[in-house]
């Protein structure tokens, strides 16, 4: 006779060990909806599926580590920059390992998730106003190092820059290899850049011809595109993260919102399995990839899954009002040189990935031209709406 132990005592800072078990192990699954044409199908990642989403994997990681580097008192507070996703996964790490968390979001951040981040147990700091130079996450950031001059203890775990967010991803990687038999190419949204460089090394040793393909936003600086006020939130930055691991990649895709949108409602109304818009324009592109290298297994990651966008995404009269709703969503990508360049207006591919000047790393893989210094010139791309939003 199986008999159930009994939870684990709470400690005195109030952890509940107990809840890592629920972290991870998520399914896989065979998508073929038209995006937004037929293609031979791709494999998805449900990371909705886990516990706090995809970033509870760095939150606990980066934790973790803080803790054994003795940065991170017991019970002391964890303070954070975010957009919303990584939130939800310090706020579930917090209660995990007994620590309190503040984050610091913006006004930009959807009602839906100031709610939920709060009934979860983190206390939310509001910034009402983008900084001139690197829009709202500068000015996240300088609100947060505020904060940290006025509370000694605290722990800032910098998800851009720190070494144990893709750290984290080591059991994704690890997950994949068993659910898949064989992974062609890998398809990685990039935002903080931490999934993305937890999987592509333990995932290049296992299958070494692996193909990977980034998937940025229009707006977003992290391949050399010029910042500019984005709409879409966790997927791309007006920052350059140190995470962002540029000398792996083999090309990279920009994404609009338009297009994302499309993608996240077909996914919806012909999978049942859909998302924000990191999975909308990971989606895209994996189709894209499915069809244009026939006879291949891609892969992707769905990093969360479609409740915190229902007054966004899946709202009809916010897509109106953000000329999203019934876009022209192109079939394949404009093809450009070099992002240094070009700046791109909707769906564009480059078939290298530079780094961007001043970022250092590795060029192992690298092929592209260092992208220019002086402004990009030309748009290309089908143009979408510009729209205020998370630069």
């Amino acid at each position: 006779m199986s008999t159930v132990p009994p939870p684990r005592a709470a400690d005195s800072t109030g952890a509940n060990p107990d809840l890592l078990s629920l972290l991870g192990r998520t399914p896989v699954v065979r998508v073929g909806t038209e995006l937004p044409c037929a293609h031979p199908g791709f494999w998805a990642k449900l990371e909705y599926l886990s516990a706090g989403g995809m970033k509870a994997r760095a939150a606990v990681s980066m934790l973790r580590g803080a803790r054994r580097r003795g940065e991170l008192r017991p019970g002391a507070l964890v303070v954070e920059s975010t957009s919303g996703t990584l939130g939800i996964g310090l706020a579930f790490a917090g209660q995990a390992l007994g620590h309190p968390v503040r984050l610091v979001g913006d006004r930009e951040l959807e009602p839906s998730m100031r709610q939920l981040l709060r009934a979860h147990g983190a206390e939310l700091d509001l910034v009402e106003q983008p900084a001139a130079v690197g829009g709202w996450q500068a000015a996240r950031l300088a609100r947060l190092r505020e904060i940290l001059r006025g509370t000694p203890g605290a722990y800032w775990p910098d998800q851009y820059n720190n070494p144990d967010n893709p750290a984290g991803y080591a059991s994704m990687a690890a997950e994949l290899a068993d659910q898949l038999d064989h992974v062609d190419i890998l398809v990685c949204s990039v935002g903080t850049g931490g999934h993305s460089a937890g999987l592509i090394g333990p995932l290049r040793r296992r299958w070494p011809a692996l193909t990977v393909i980034g998937v940025d936003s229009v707006g977003s600086t992290i391949f050399g595109q010029p910042a500019r006020p984005r709409l879409m939130r966790g997927l791309g930055s007006s920052i350059r993260p140190r995470n962002v691991a540029h000398h792996a990649f083999d090309e990279v895709h920009w994404v609009g919102p338009a297009a994302a949108v499309d993608a996240c409602r077909r996914l919806a109304r012909g999978s049942f399995v859909s998302g924000g818009w990191s999975t909308g324009a990971v989606a895209l592109v994996a189709a894209w990839a499915a069809r244009v290298h026939p006879g291949t297994t891609v892969a992707t990651i769905f990093p969360d899954g479609p409740h915190r966008y229902l007054g966004t995404v899946y709202d009809d009269a916010f897509c109106a009002a953000h000329g999203l709703a019934g876009a022209r969503v192109p079939t394949h990508p404009v093809e450009i040189l070099d992002p240094g360049i070009v700046e791109v207006g909707g769906w564009a591919r480059c078939r290298t990935a530079a780094r961007p000047p001043g970022v250092p790393g590795p060029s192992a893989r690298e092929h592209a031209p260092a992208c220019a210094a002086a402004p990009v010139p030309r748009v290309a791309g089908a143009p979408e709406t510009s729209i205020p939003g998370s630069a």
